[in-house]
Order: structure tokens, then C-alpha cells, then sequence
């Protein structure tokens, strides 16, 4: 049963996240009003019983909560405060919660601008668990905010995920979030480079997640898109190079704030950069064993 405290849910970005995440709210029975930069990526979640705000600030209008899921910090930045956006709408919701990866920086700095024009609150909520755990409602969400707040979300966190965790305070959900980012664009690579090594030693790549199994080297990575790299599959995209690509310099930059060495983030954002070089950036993640090819233009 949806707690009285919220009903009516501003959703804003319905991206690859964001809509199998708008589905499961509808499938729950909330009242879901949406805005998207694109309209034509609305139609499916309208048939299936959304409505669709005109802007930012109609869509957060008398709602109960925000929910925003875009690209970075710079939509986020736009959707809250260009033309028409959240800030400006004439009753916004008094609670915002973010799922998207923008870093615990410009998540304080937001935070404080949004209360500052409308007196919103705001949970950081970064997700993980890709696609495929936003449509089977097995989202890992990683909170940082009062308590009281994470507490009053827990309804709507139910229809979304397996698991949530308060890390803290503002922005802690941000940082857990970029830690986590770090461990699986690393991984990434080091399946797409035990596939290449295993295919020019003879092996068949494909039986290589089958065989591993169970074993240290399995990972929810390594059965997903391990088995997408070994087959040569892209479509339909589970997860966008340029995402990941966004999260490691996000991971960069708070090492290099927090004065911290990380060789192995370092050797991977090397390697997600090649992809932007490689105009890869658009396709999905199991594209990263193509810049192992023989004919790719460049050692990773």
C-alpha cells in the first residue's frame, strides 16, 4: 500500500533508467507525472498510464516528490534551474530525490540552490544495478540525506529496488556511488581483456562465463556483459560507454580533491577515454572488447 505522504511523483528523464524505473512506479499505483527534453520517449509510459508535464516546473507542481534520473550534472543543472525549470514552479514538491551519478560536490551545491529558491529538500539517491535491475525492480540504491527523509521515500524505494542503503549525510550516496563505478568500469575491462586473451590462445570465448562460474572471477558484469563481449552483442544497450566514461573522470576528480593514487582507475579511465577516441561513446558497454581487435586504431 503507498504511504498517504506520497502519491502524486514528478519524474523527470526517462532515459535508459528512467523508464523501466517509471514502469515499476506505475505498476505500484503511483500517480506519475513526466517531462523528458525528448516527448517522443514518453508515448510507452503514457499508454501505460502516465501523464506528461509540459515542463520541469509543471511536472514538479504540486507533486509530492521529484524524482530526477538524467545524464549529468549539467541536465540536472538545467532541469532545475534553466527556463521553466523545478526551481521556478509556483508550489514545487517538498522533497527531491536523485538518482543520477552527478558526485557529492555538485550534489551540496544543488541541494543548497534548490532549498535557497523553494525550500525542496533533497536525498542523493545514485542507483545501481543497471537495465535489467531497474526492470525487475532490483535496483541497489545508495542514499545520502536526513533520515527522516530516506525514511519517507521508503515506499516508493520498494517498488524500485532489492536494497537501500542511507551511506550519511548530503552527497555520501554520491561518493558510495562513484566507489562503486570504480569497481565495475575496472571489471569491465578486465573482461574484455580476459576474453581477447582467451581468444587468441585457441579459446572459445563464449564458454568463459559459463565456466567461471561460482568462481572468484564471476561477477554480475562478467555473466552480463561478459556474455554480450564474447558473442559480439551491442543491442539492445544495457549500458552507454559515455555514462561510464562520465563516472570515472567523476572518480578522478574526487581522488584528486581527496589527494588519493589510484593507478587502477587511472589505467581504466585510459582505456573508457580510448573508447571516446574510437567513437564509441554512444554504444553500449560490451563494445569495449572492439577496441582489443586487431584492426582497432590504437592500443587501449
Amino acid at each position: 500500500m503507498i504511504h498517504n505522504a506520497i502519491r502524486q511523483v514528478a519524474f523527470i528523464g526517462t532515459g535508459l533508467m528512467g523508464t523501466p524505473m517509471v514502469r515499476r512506479l506505475l505498476a505500484a499505483g503511483f500517480s506519475v507525472r513526466l517531462w523528458n527534453r525528448t516527448p517522443e520517449k514518453l508515448q510507452g509510459l503514457l499508454a501505460a498510464g502516465a501523464t506528461r508535464a509540459g515542463s520541469p516546473a509543471e511536472a514538479a507542481n504540486g507533486a509530492d516528490v521529484i524524482c530526477l534520473c538524467l545524464a549529468n550534472s549539467a541536465a540536472v543543472d538545467g532541469v532545475l534551474f534553466g527556463d521553466r525549470g523545478v526551481a521556478s514552479a509556483a508550489s514545487a514538491a517538498p522533497l527531491l530525490v536523485d538518482f543520477s551519478t552527478i558526485g557529492p560536490a555538485r550534489t551540496r551545491e544543488f541541494a543548497e540552490r534548490l532549498r535557497g529558491r523553494c525550500g525542496s529538500s533533497w536525498v542523493d539517491a545514485p542507483v545501481s544495478g543497471g537495465a535489467t535491475g531497474a526492470e525487475q525492480g532490483k535496483l541497489v540504491i545508495l542514499c545520502g540525506g536526513p533520515a527522516a527523509d530516506v525514511e519517507r521515500l521508503g515506499p516508493l524505494f520498494a517498488a524500485l529496488a532489492q536494497r537501500v542503503t542511507r551511506v550519511g549525510a548530503l552527497g555520501t550516496g554520491q561518493t558510495l556511488k562513484l566507489c562503486n563505478q570504480l569497481i565495475v568500469a575496472s571489471n569491465l575491462v578486465a573482461i574484455a581483456e580476459a576474453l581477447t586473451l582467451a581468444r587468441a590462445s585457441g579459446l572459445d570465448p563464449n564458454m568463459l562465463p559459463q565456466a567461471l562460474t561460482g568462481g572468484f572471477a564471476d561477477s554480475i558484469p562478467l555473466q552480463i556483459f561478459g556474455r554480450r563481449m564474447a558473442a559480439g552483442v551491442r543491442i539492445p544497450k544495457l549500458g552507454e560507454l559515455s555514462l561510464m566514461l562520465k563516472d570515472l573522470n567523476g572518480v578522478d576528480e574526487l581522488a584528486r580533491e581527496r589527494q588519493v593514487q589510484l593507478p587502477l582507475a587511472a589505467a581504466a579511465l585510459a582505456v573508457y577515454r580510448h573508447g571516446a577516441s574510437a567513437g564509441l561513446m554512444q554504444e553500449d558497454l560490451s563494445a569495449l572488447i572492439s577496441l582489443y581487435q586487431p584492426d582497432a586504431t590504437a592500443d587501449p
